[in-house]
């Protein structure tokens, strides 16, 4: 199995799983652990059989994934889930909506990265307009800055669709929910919102810059 499939799968199933505890067929405190033990399982074996570089990219995507997702739930709250903290499946599904992200973008012409991004324009102005998603706006910059002058653009213009994708299966499957007021902000925000790509797209480029940072001080080949 491909790590296309095999990423696309784990994601959609697990979230299915997790939310709906397998459609009922375990107790709801259980119904997060057959998704752990799978995602993390998942990881090692990747982990196992990569090479250096990978294994860093990995750990890196852990590293900050972690600690954010913890902010923005139990500190900011601008989204809540399903059963109060974060489950133990999230980070390990964080490098995989990376990594398939990564694949699907080498199949992009670097030259459409933009292009990609035109249709949020009128869904933004639509949500900004109507004062239901007024931090669309910011989002959509963001991805559009990074997009146009970060170093993978090819990635933060399919992020952008992947995560979106990702997050409109979780919210409908009540696995996290986003506040409609953002706190701290005055803003508004759609569950999910439209460019939740734009977080993904930052901690892509924290993941990017702290290897080649990494690699500058130590270099990495590609072999075990």
């Amino acid at each position: 199995m491909g790590r296309t499939l095999l990423y696309s799968l784990t994601i959609l199933i697990g979230l299915w799983f997790s939310a709906t505890a397998c459609g009922g067929l375990l107790p709801d405190n259980f119904a997060e652990w057959p998704v752990n033990f799978w995602c993390w399982g998942v990881f090692a074996y990747i982990y196992k059989n990569t090479h250096q570089k990978e294994r860093i990219e990995m750990i890196t995507v852990l590293a900050f994934a972690t600690p954010m997702e913890l902010f923005f739930s139990e500190v900011w709250n601008i989204y809540e889930y399903q059963r109060g903290l974060m489950p133990l499946f999230v980070p390990a599904g964080h490098y995989f909506l990376f990594d398939l992200g990564r694949i699907l973008a080498e199949r992009i012409n670097q030259s459409l990265a933009l292009p990609m991004l035109l249709p949020f324009i009128p869904m933004v102005g639509y949500g900004f307009y109507q004062g239901s998603d007024t931090s669309g706006l910011i989002l959509l910059i963001l991805v559009l800055l990074f997009t146009r002058f970060g170093p993978q653009p090819r990635l933060y213009a399919t992020m952008a669709w992947a995560a979106l994708v990702m997050e409109v299966v979780g919210t409908q499957l009540e696995n996290w929910t986003w506040a409609n007021e953002v706190p701290w902000t005055g803003l508004t925000a759609w569950n999910p919102p439209l460019l939740v790509g734009a977080f993904y797209c930052f901690g892509d480029l924290l993941v990017n810059m702290t290897v080649v940072r990494f690699e500058e001080k130590a270099p990495v080949g590609v072999s075990v």
